[in-house]
């Protein structure tokens, strides 16, 4: 009779226990199932949470979970602060999700890109502890504290996320990424309508060039790229495009006060350029006149009288330009000038 029991005990135990398993096992693979429907309704992949969604897939959820979340932090109304890079950030962040989804055809369930927006998850950002922007974390299947036990993205990596964010997800998850699918610049229709156009217009455009009447047959065209390329050269706008640098500052003692010429070596903002390529090309232009059209002068006087001014307007340049440097740099240069330049 006692065995009896005992084996009774030990069926129940044994029945429970697969009950357990088997809710648990359908608990979880109902929050995969539910995580895979909001990643095919987003464009790029990107599962959209807040408070309730992180409750329900994180924080309410028994460890280990049989996913990893990436999150992107995000906070629209920063998304003006250029220094920030927001809008950047979150491109990159979603091309990398998107990759990831269609390199493994739709089908893993293993990590899942997220993005959390300060305004509707502001508890959320308490549990994982985020002051600042932009952050990245990582929650693995066995993070239980979101501020100690998940692995955030560091710093310098923002720089140039895409490939960071590639190198961060197969480090701390062991999963390939594969390789990124940026989106084409032409879409295929626009394309095949650009092709058509070309189709249509070529025999137009051939019976132009061949009658010599294109805009690349007119001098005044070169003339112009030419002075556009010496002005783009000299005034440093490689630089200001490659730095993003801003055209002015505000001014930090003064909010009315703008800043056009920043003193410092390194830095040079868009006017400030803009001044100097300006002043270069004004030399430029006087020596093409004085070389090419005062030399066919007939005029004694007015070739004297030209040559003059483009001596006196190119000597004035010159010396601003040098005034900009010694402002800049504090050479020594700008102290030879005589005292009647100043």
């Amino acid at each position: 009779m006692a065995i009896s029991y005992i084996l009774l005990f030990i069926l129940s135990f044994i029945s429970i226990s697969r009950f357990l398993v088997i809710s648990k096992a359908g608990a979880e693979s109902e929050l995969v199932a539910d995580l895979l429907t909001l990643q095919s309704q987003s464009e790029s992949g990107v599962i959209h949470l807040n408070d309730r969604t992180v409750s329900k897939f994180i924080t309410s959820t028994k460890t280990p979970r049989p996913y990893s979340l990436l999150i992107f932090f995000d906070a629209i109304p920063l998304h003006d602060k250029s220094d920030l890079r927001l809008p950047v950030l979150v491109h990159d962040f979603a091309l990398v999700a998107s990759s990831f989804i269609a390199n493994h055809n739709g089908s893993n369930t293993k990590l899942f890109f997220c993005d959390l927006e300060f305004r509707e998850s502001q508890s959320s950002f308490k549990l994982f502890d985020v002051n600042s922007l932009p952050n990245i974390y990582l929650v693995g299947p066995d993070a239980e504290s979101l501020k100690d036990d998940t692995d955030q993205m560091e710093q310098s990596g923002f720089t140039r996320l895409t490939e960071s964010l590639v190198e961060f997800i197969e480090s701390r998850t062991q999963l390939t990424v594969g390789p990124i699918h940026h989106s084409p610049i032409i879409s295929k229709k626009q394309m095949v309508l650009i092709i058509g156009f070309l189709l249509i217009w070529s025999p137009f455009a051939a019976r132009k060039i061949f009658a010599g009447e294109t805009m690349f047959h007119n001098p005044r065209i070169w003339l112009s790229g030419a002075i556009f390329v010496y002005f783009f050269s000299v005034s440093g706008a490689m630089h200001i495009i490659i730095r993003k640098m801003p055209m002015f500052l505000m001014d930090r003692e003064d909010p009315n006060k703008l800043i056009f010429f920043y003193q410092g070596t390194g830095v040079q903002l868009g006017l400030e350029g803009f001044m100097v390529g300006f002043l270069y090309t004004i030399v430029g232009l006087l020596l093409a006149v004085v070389t090419h059209v005062l030399v066919y002068v007939k005029d004694l006087k007015t070739k004297r009288i030209g040559m003059l001014f483009s001596v006196f307007v190119s000597f004035w340049a010159v010396k601003q330009v040098i005034f900009l440097d010694n402002w800049k740099t504090r050479y020594a240069i700008h102290g030879f000038w005589p005292s009647r330049w100043n």
